[in-house]
């Protein structure tokens, strides 16, 4: 493939570490669109500025960066107003343009967009942050409003939901972890959560998380992205809870049955989360520098860049292990 252009508002990262994502496996498998073939995926970055743009004012090369999946323009009302992640003229890296799994990616608009890394935290954990980690945060803080003491129900344990069970913890909330993996739901155990169900044992796991929580969850993510787990995360809800769907709805799943009687009798919030943009990592960032996060826990495999393809044709199959895939790149 040709090098990446560098746009004069932009900059060229070296990649140092990135995330095999279930995004990413969605667009290969044709699921999720993409800009055209021949294509690179990966969103999910770390590395270092290589290159930047006349326009830039913020940023230098050598500087250690990392960047959240959805980038935005820089320019419109939204971005104006902070929210990068539902630009109308957004980019994604991996899916409207290359991605990742190269050795250098091109960001536009990077004062908008790019995110200094502090030097304690390691390219792979970094790696780790920018889709999974950092959505599940947002969903958690700015949709969720998660207090100390409530219950938060993660419906699906992958890489989003198990930082959704690592996050809640730190919260000082009680958690529940629904997943059909028994290694998922031990990995979600060891992150913090107070009780597991099964779901392929369970028929019902709505009614077991209200009998749990003792009337409902206050706020439940689905994680996966179902019709299933989608309506039995609001269903789970305690009177005037909130359900954050974090786990991507495509095809014929785009449309699930939700129980909108249930949601208007019982003032529920329903939410959608689509990453976080650039300028709120702070706080999460500040969180995972002094420990009360650890996401390098979730990081499941460390694997070379030759063999990021398998890794990602490896998710046609249930995960052996559980955590998150991260391909490390030398240099």
């Amino acid at each position: 493939m040709p090098e990446p252009e560098c746009e004069s508002d932009g900059v060229v990262i070296a990649v140092r570490a990135t995330g095999v994502c279930r995004s990413d496996w969605h667009a290969w498998k044709g699921h999720d669109p993409v800009a055209g073939l021949p294509h690179i995926p990966g969103h999910e970055m770390a590395g270092t500025i290589a290159e930047v743009g006349a326009d830039v004012a913020r940023w230098r090369v050598g500087d250690r960066v990392t960047v959240p999946f959805v980038c935005g323009c820089g320019v419109c009302e939204y971005c104006r107003a902070g929210d990068a992640q539902v630009c109308p003229d957004q980019t994604q890296p991996g899916f409207t343009g290359p991605g990742s799994f190269a050795e250098r990616v091109a960001i536009r608009a990077a004062d908008v967009n790019v995110v200094a890394l502090p030097e304690s935290i390691d390219f792979v954990t970094a790696a780790s942050l920018g889709c999974r980690f950092a959505t599940a945060f947002r969903a958690i803080t700015a949709h969720g409003r998660l207090g100390s003491g409530e219950w938060l129900a993660v419906h699906g344990c992958g890489g989003v939901g198990l930082s959704a069970v690592m996050i809640g913890s730190a919260r000082g909330a009680h958690v529940v972890a629904v997943d059909v993996a028994e290694p998922a739901l031990d990995r979600a155990r060891e992150l913090g959560a107070d009780d597991v169900i099964n779901a392929s044992r369970d028929p019902d796991t709505a009614a077991s998380i209200r009998e749990i929580t003792r009337g409902g969850a206050r706020v439940s993510i689905d994680a996966l992205g179902t019709a299933a787990t989608a309506v039995a995360s609001v269903r789970c809800l305690r009177r005037r809870g909130r359900h954050v769907q974090v786990g991507l709805l495509l095809g014929s799943a785009s449309a699930p049955p939700l129980p909108m009687d249930r949601v208007i009798a019982q003032e529920l919030e329903i939410y959608g989360s689509h990453g976080m943009a650039a300028h709120e990592y702070a706080p999460m960032l500040a969180l995972v520098a002094d420990g009360t996060l650890r996401p390098e826990l979730l990081v499941g495999e460390i694997l070379p860049f030759e063999e990021a393809g398998t890794a990602l044709a490896a998710m046609d199959r249930p995960a052996a292990a559980a955590g998150m895939t991260v391909i490390g790149l030398p240099g």
